[in-house]
């Protein structure tokens, strides 16, 4: 029997950043094939008033688990105002942390979510480039 933390029952039952963006600085979509779990997490970024590039919003559509859907959620909340390189940063440790831990069998969720926002971070520096050249 798997027991969740009170953060990932929360996290779950009430998600936060549950969504789409409108014009998204970028999209990035992760899955895991054994389980299922099909993660999208949308970022907007805007520059800070020093200049920094920072995560404005960040939403996500997430069709899985319970875990699944609270590590979606958490990771919105610890990416929300970082800088893009203190984002890049947010391990799966640090999801599963925050969550309180993760059952053995779902921490593969905290994997999913931190891999879905590094690809949306990885996805808009390449649209950044193209748009230079």
């Amino acid at each position: 029997m798997q027991f969740y933390s009170k953060k990932v029952l929360e996290h779950f039952t009430r998600p936060h950043n549950q969504g789409k963006i409108k014009n998204p600085s970028a999209v990035a979509t992760v899955g895991n094939p054994r389980c299922g779990d099909i993660m999208r997490l949308y970022i907007k970024v805007s520059k800070n008033k020093k200049g920094t590039e920072i995560l404005e919003d960040v939403k996500f559509e997430t069709l899985g688990c319970g875990a699944a859907i609270a590590t979606s959620s958490m990771i919105t909340d610890l990416a929300k105002g970082k800088t893009l390189e203190e984002a890049m940063k947010i391990s799966r440790n640090d999801v599963s942390e925050e969550l309180q831990g993760l059952p053995p069998a779902k921490e593969h969720c905290s994997n999913l979510a931190a891999e879905a926002l590094h690809k949306a971070i990885e996805e808009y520096n390449k649209r950044k480039i193209k748009k230079k050249k």
